[in-house]
């Protein structure tokens, strides 16, 4: 494919993703505020987070077993195609649904929707390889994170905005409308050569992210700084930043929506610092990585000792910008470290680490909050973050000489 052909894939591919997120977070402003409405109950309402967790991380884990039988290109827009289907079929219940109705089997569909996203969050990772040349692999993923953290900081606003206007019945609708045209864009995309395609049993496909990670010395190191930011990242959920806001700061909801709205900025900027000065951040990637990591540490200890909310929101927004400039040129390396047929195995391994340790996280650092007040929960997160620091400065060596473009633009012609 020539470069023209790769920045038309590449640009369906964001376009179409992008569209599906729109859809994924007014979908979930809708779906949470309906049950929540018909049921009266917070609990019911906050199910729906750990039944889409808990769904991502089976999917994590038995994605592997879909990829070599079905392409990459197919798996991704077939995972949107089925999620309209669902939607859409969701969307007609609710018109029938009585107020009294069980609503068990909307969870379940809650449920199969976020299986279908899992299989498409590490195929679209492994995508972007196909789609673009080596060399422009830094700048392709920060214009991924851009696209994604614009929708992300934007739309959760825009899909509270609407409540105001429709009900979430009718904001379902809107969202299988976007769901339609995101599978159409999916489906336009270029299938990946069927040479990159291999098959394998069942067996060897579940095992051969883990192999991967295990065998490759910088996928291992990342895994392990993975669980540690994972947990020290669930430090951020709302209802603890909540917390914080009440009783660490004594200020109003207000700061809370300022300082998530701060740190979903610092991500947009992390991003646009990545794509404006890829070529400059490719040549020393270890060096970003570990300055980045080492100043989220830090960050993350002055906001937990705090007390001004203003501050808290600037600490806030540099904890985003850091941690976007760790994690794209970490994406480069996970892309560049093992050939492309393997790499949605391998992100599927390290997103069944990231969903499984989340979950149980979020309950230990809200545990903690209860146990020792809510300051002592972000220490423990940074302390976290500390560790995950020096596991980076001590193997920088395997972050900076992992990237050789020519080898591996040689490995994957």
């Amino acid at each position: 494919m020539g470069d023209r052909q790769l920045n038309r894939n590449f640009n369906l591919l964001i376009t179409g993703q992008s569209v599906a997120n729109i859809g994924d977070v007014l979908y979930m402003v809708s779906i949470i505020n309906l049950i929540f409405a018909r049921t009266g109950s917070a609990t019911a309402a906050s199910f729906v987070p750990f039944t889409i967790t808990s769904a991502m991380f089976l999917s994590s884990l038995l994605t592997p077993l879909l990829v070599g039988k079905v392409s990459l290109k197919w798996l991704l827009a077939g995972s949107q195609i089925g999620k309209t289907i669902l939607l859409i079929g969701l969307g007609v219940a609710l018109l029938y649904l009585s107020e009294a109705a069980n609503y068990a089997w909307i969870f379940l569909v809650i449920g199969v929707i976020a299986f279908l996203d899992g299989c498409a969050n590490p195929v679209r990772q492994a995508l972007i390889p196909h789609y673009v040349e080596p060399e422009q692999l830094l700048k392709a993923n920060g214009i991924g994170e851009t696209a994604s953290q614009v929708v992300q900081t934007i739309m959760w606003f825009i899909g509270s905005l609407f409540l105001l206007l429709i009900s979430a019945q009718v904001l379902v609708w809107i969202v299988a409308g976007l769901f339609i045209l995101a599978s159409t864009l999916l489906c336009r995309l270029d299938d990946v050569p069927s040479s990159f395609i291999e098959q394998n049993s069942n067996w060897d496909q579940l095992k051969k992210g883990w192999m991967s990670l295990t065998s490759t010395p910088v996928l291992r190191q990342i895994a392990k700084i993975d669980i540690l930011e994972t947990i020290a990242g669930a430090v951020w959920i709302a209802a603890i930043i909540l917390v914080f806001v009440t009783e660490a700061l004594n200020r109003d909801e207000r700061w809370w929506g300022f300082i998530n709205g701060a740190y979903f900025f610092g991500l947009i900027i992390g991003s646009i610092y990545c794509i404006k000065y890829a070529s400059s951040i490719e040549r020393k990637l270890g060096s970003v990585i570990c300055w980045s990591s080492i100043a989220t540490f830090l960050v993350t200890l002055l906001f937990s000792f705090n007390q001004m909310p203003s501050i808290a929101v600037l600490l806030s927004l540099l904890i985003g910008t850091f941690s976007q400039l760790k994690s794209i040129p970490q994406q480069t390396i996970i892309q560049t470290s093992v050939p492309r047929e393997d790499l949605s195995s391998v992100y599927s391994s390290l997103g069944a680490i990231s969903t499984g340790m989340f979950g149980l996280a979020s309950l230990a650092m809200g545990i903690a909050a209860d146990l020792f007040g809510v300051r002592a929960a972000f220490v423990i997160s940074a302390s976290l973050l500390g560790g995950a620091s020096l596991l980076v400065f001590k193997h920088k060596p395997l972050f900076e000489g992992n990237v050789d473009r020519r080898d591996f633009h040689a490995q994957n012609r």
